[in-house]
């Protein structure tokens, strides 16, 4: 689906992110805090956002439903840059911009951006996930797999942090879960506090409709 195909909308609070294991970790997050009217939306790339949000933009239902845009993106190497990034984008939809990330636009749709792992940090959807079961029994037996291989003199993977995932979640009953499948498994302790602040992210997204004018919208 590109810019000239809208995407079908059915809520009003929309969720773009990156790929499946994303859609099925704020699937898990988003049924354990018990909130309604958030749609997912797959972008499948970080460099197809700005086609997604252009086709949003064109849907016939856009500026009869949607009142608020959550997007998430990985920081990667930078977190900077990738905001800047995804605000590129959203100027080119013609779509408010946030100032910062976690900081909703004031115009409406209102607009906010998380940058994974957290603000400021480096990484992606995996670190924040392995930041939460730091204190679980198999961590340790996972960073000592790696470790094996380098004494090894073998090559570590290019996405160490996706490797991580995958050890961790072998130490698990069912074997050849990926992050998402995890998530809805309840997997990942999504009472700890690493994602406190993806949790208050999704809070800022869940807005009633009540609450804003649908005359003020873009």
């Amino acid at each position: 689906m590109d810019k000239d195909h809208p995407i079908e909308i059915i809520k009003p609070n929309l969720l773009l992110v990156e790929g499946k294991d994303d859609v099925g970790f704020f699937e898990g997050l988003i049924k354990h805090l018990d909130l309604n009217d958030i749609q997912i939306i797959n972008v499948g790339s970080t460099s197809k956002y700005g086609d997604r949000l252009k086709a949003i933009r064109n849907s016939p239902n856009f500026k009869k439903i949607v009142i608020s845009i959550g997007i998430v993106r990985d920081a990667d190497t930078n977190s900077n840059a990738a905001f800047q990034s995804i605000s590129g984008y959203l100027k080119s939809a013609k779509l408010p911009v946030p100032e910062k990330p976690l900081k909703p636009s004031k115009s409406t749709p209102q607009v906010t951006v998380m940058i994974l792992p957290k603000e400021g940090e480096s990484g992606m959807l995996e670190d924040l996930c392995l930041s939460s079961v730091i204190s679980d029994s198999a961590f340790p037996c996972m960073e000592a797999y790696f470790q094996c291989l380098q004494e090894k003199g073998l090559s570590l993977p290019n996405k160490i942090s996706k490797a991580n995932v995958q050890v961790f979640l072998a130490s698990r009953q069912k074997v050849g879960l990926s992050l998402g499948v995890a998530a809805k498994a309840k997997l990942w302790p999504f009472d700890d506090n690493a994602f406190d602040q993806v949790k208050t992210f999704l809070q800022m997204i869940k807005i009633p409709e009540h609450q804003l004018d649908a005359t003020d919208r873009t």
